[in-house]
């Protein structure tokens, strides 16, 4: 069993890293490798995302309420923007069904996490430098939704990132940045409350312990300031500092893997 203190601080890179760019399931992944921690286990890792997914609810809620309300009283907007999320969530559901072996043993290999890292961080900066701001989330398309959803099936690799593959490809369409961020985040929502139930019950075969709540109660005050802070980071900056953020680290991981001795 990890300690109270990794519990906090892998909790405080989920909430951060799961809503910027950077992927959390990698630094999920190389933190403990890389600190020489042990491994916190799937049950720990579901708790962590179930506190990202207090984060969505407790930031969006108001959103969620309106579509909801549209269901039943009406509202063409936004029963537009529930269809644009549903279609935007099949891809990735299924992507995760199919892969969720291969996710939790090849795809977290420090090298493939590296040069994942990487090559998405000079894609999202490629993406964000080269596309204009001009299109908002009403004015997408089914096809722009099916085509951000595709993309986040690849998030499945550890390093690769669900909102920094989503987040990229909004912004290759002509997305603005921060309608990028929004759409990114409400279609988190149903994605990771789906896994959250489905992989919950190793929560209930190992039982709840501290290092899972002060994750857990970490990931969702963390996440709660990621969602706020990037939205108004947005407002007036791009996504380069991320893009150079991933290289950064990459090239820090590959220095550990090539030069740790062999344990």
């Amino acid at each position: 069993m990890i300690s109270s203190l990794e519990a906090i601080v892998l909790g405080t890179v989920q909430g951060l890293a799961e809503f910027l760019p950077i992927s959390s399931s990698a630094h999920l992944a190389i933190i403990p490798w890389m600190l020489l921690w042990p491994d916190p286990g799937l049950a720990f890792d579901v708790a962590l995302h179930l506190g990202t997914l207090v984060a969505l609810l407790a930031y969006y809620w108001r959103d969620w309420s309106k579509m909801g309300i549209a269901l039943v009283a009406g509202g063409q907007d936004q029963r537009r923007l529930l269809l644009l999320l549903v279609i935007a969530s099949v891809p990735g559901a299924i992507a995760g069904l199919a892969l969720e072996h291969q996710a939790e043993t090849i795809f977290r290999s420090p090298l493939l996490i590296a040069t994942t890292l990487a090559a998405f961080g000079v894609v999202l900066w490629t993406a964000d430098w080269a596309r204009p701001q001009g299109r908002t989330i009403s004015e997408m398309t089914f096809a722009d939704a099916l085509l951000i959803g595709v993309s986040q099936a690849f998030a499945i690799v550890p390093g690769v990132s669900r909102s920094g593959a989503t987040i990229t490809t909004a912004r290759l369409l002509g997305i603005r940045r921060e309608d990028a961020a929004n759409f990114s985040f409400l279609m988190a929502t149903p994605i990771i409350a789906g896994a959250g139930l489905v992989e919950s019950r190793k929560i209930i075969h190992e039982g709840l312990n501290q290092p899972m709540i002060l994750g857990f109660l970490a990931a969702t005050v963390f996440g709660l300031l990621a969602i706020a802070g990037l939205l108004r980071f947005l407002r007036s900056r791009s996504y380069a500092v991320f893009g150079g953020y991933r290289l950064a680290f990459a090239a820090l991981v590959a220095l550990i893997y090539f030069t740790r001795p062999t344990l």
